[in-house]
């Protein structure tokens, strides 16, 4: 297989392969700048790819004005993060889960002849202490270079591709990241052209990190529902400093979500039958509704929660985890409403990368 060149995380691609012609490898990665209004340059293709604790994702895309389309996606939870907080390493069969999801977004970066891509990490590699081992043999194995960003980068990312979705308004807004192993949250100034942070925090609790904090699932209601509020004040206590910097009045308060959670909650709120893009992304729901969702599902046992469409057996054993998470966020920032965003990373790397492509 050809490999990639290394490049702060990001790889030029011709059809022949990695371009010889690069920028600057000690250059930081460069910020868009005016809200993207410059046009693209058309027919190039770009990549991003999101390593997470819970899932591996990447989209392939190309220009259209000032915008993109889709041309190839791929998605698999992968758990790269299993295990990792009782031990503080990645364990080989996650590792190998993953490069195997990794060789195929690997095959089509060179079928589709990406000119540009970028592959980030997370708090999966952030914490584990083989997590620069796990790296390099992504590289060996895939020709993949993923740069593990700072948890500071993986919330402003998020913020610039999916604030769009963000209510009209000029109250306080919250964008939160609810991920395998950490959630961030980001308060932003809406009233220019780009959002300007005013405040972040990330906590090292996600889906995958705050489920296994309790163990297995229990088999009793009351124990059920004893774990739950744990998970929920173990979230809030992290939470804590945070929300007592925050000063509002209640009123006007504005929340956007990008998660595995506020998407499956949103599905299970509107009852499809199956997973459908086009009618979440961007959707509002009632905050009332969220934490009744929130509620029945922590109630439940693991196998009704896998028969509900949209949950299944893949997210069964997490979603209540993020349920938790999603509550607590609730709890300090109690907005009548939660704006659902299916993109976020992915999308915030494609503009960034646009963005430098249309520069050179």
């Amino acid at each position: 297989m050809r490999r990639t060149e290394k490049l702060s995380g990001m790889t030029h691609f011709t059809a022949q392969g990695p371009s010889r012609h690069r920028r600057d490898p000690n250059a930081p990665p460069q910020k868009p700048e005016g809200g993207y209004r410059a046009r693209f340059p058309a027919r190039r293709s770009y990549a991003a790819l999101d390593l997470g604790t819970n899932n591996c994702r990447m989209l392939i895309a190309r220009p259209d004005g000032d915008q993109f389309f889709i041309v190839d996606a791929f998605s698999r939870i992968v758990r790269l993060g299993e295990g990792l907080g009782a031990s503080g390493r990645l364990s080989d069969a996650a590792m190998d889960r993953t490069v195997a999801a990794l060789a195929v977004c690997a095959e089509k970066l060179m079928r589709r002849n990406v000119h540009l891509s970028r592959s980030v990490a997370t708090e999966a590699c952030r914490r584990a202490a083989n997590g620069a081992e796990f790296v390099d043999r992504v590289y060996r194995e895939t020709g993949i270079k993923l740069d593990v960003i700072a948890a500071e980068e993986e919330a402003r990312l998020a913020v610039v591709g999916c604030h769009r979705l963000l209510e009209d308004g000029d109250g306080p807004a919250l964008v939160f990241d609810i991920g395998g192993g950490s959630t961030e949250l980001v308060i932003v100034d809406t009233s220019g052209e780009e959002p300007r942070t005013l405040d972040w925090l990330s906590v090292p609790w996600g889906v995958v990190s705050l489920a296994e904090s309790e163990g297995a699932d229990p088999d009793c209601l009351d124990l059920r529902l004893s774990a739950y509020e744990r998970m929920r004040t173990r979230v809030l206590d992290s939470f804590a400093e945070f929300a007592a910097r925050q000063t509002f009045d209640g009123s006007n308060l504005r929340l956007l979500g990008t998660s595995g959670t506020v998407t499956t909650l949103a599905s299970v709120h509107l009852g499809l039958p199956s997973y459908d893009r086009k009618m979440i992304d961007g959707l509002i729901v009632p905050s009332e509704s969220m934490r009744g969702i929130s509620a029945k599902l922590s109630r439940s046992s693991l196998s009704e929660r896998a028969k509900l469409a949209c949950i299944g057996q893949e997210r069964a054993d997490l979603v209540v985890a993020g349920c938790a998470i999603l509550e607590a966020i609730l709890d300090i920032w109690p907005a009548p409403r939660v704006g659902v965003a299916d993109r976020g990373i992915r999308e915030g790397i494609l503009r960034q990368l646009m963005q430098l492509g249309a520069r050179t």
